[in-house]
């Protein structure tokens, strides 16, 4: 898919208006793409991408309609490649280096922790999830490299989080285990890991 110079993704607490907001999205501005629909929790979510001047408007339009019922959302006006990859479900694992992983309450702060991670540090986004099964809403992501990139990053990403309502949770995993860094390499959801036998016990 082409890289479009700006995304956002409107988060709502109420189906029926996450629906009627993204509609409203869609009237307002001429953008190049959308993705949407439940998530759990019973949550609705919606992702569109554009030029910059239209997801603005559009996204605008999708925050007046919703009211009190959106729950989070980010508007980004120059997103960053490997984060525009990540969000279409793009995965980038290198196998090497140290693991962050960040856990946030909603999937807006963990597009917003991995855009300040990018941008202000040479870290890889191995992964992020958006709200997907399992995650009860939340937002995931992993980032991979040199330990004080990767340091450096979770404190970026921390920081940007802190300045929105949304919780986060993080590990730093200094130097990982060969079999974590080849399960991360396939993915943190339990339906998409491998069965790997290790060298221990046997019957």
């Amino acid at each position: 898919m082409k890289t479009y110079p700006a995304i956002a993704v409107l988060e709502f607490d109420d189906i029926s208006a996450g629906v009627a907001a993204t509609d409203a999205m869609l009237k307002r501005a001429p953008i190049a793409f959308f993705k949407c629909g439940t998530i759990t929790r019973g949550r609705y979510l919606t992702l569109i991408g554009g030029t910059t001047a239209s997801v603005i408007e559009s996204a605008d339009e999708g925050v007046r309609h919703a009211g009190d019922r959106l729950l989070d959302h980010v508007v980004l006006p120059d997103v960053h490649p490997r984060l525009f990859d990540g969000v279409l479900g793009n995965r980038h694992p290198r196998g090497a280096g140290s693991l962050a992983i960040l856990e946030t309450s909603t999937v807006s702060a963990s597009i917003r922790a991995a855009e300040a991670a990018l941008k202000g540090t040479p870290v890889e986004l191995v992964e992020i999830r958006l709200a997907d099964s399992g995650l009860a809403g939340k937002g995931t992501l992993v980032l991979e490299g040199e330990l004080h990139d990767v340091e450096a990053a979770v404190a970026l990403a921390v920081a940007r989080i802190g300045e929105s309502a949304a919780q986060v949770s993080y590990r730093v995993i200094a130097a990982p285990h060969e079999a974590t860094t080849g399960q991360i390499a396939h993915g943190t959801s339990f339906r998409s890991s491998l069965l790997i036998e290790l060298e221990g016990e046997r019957v």
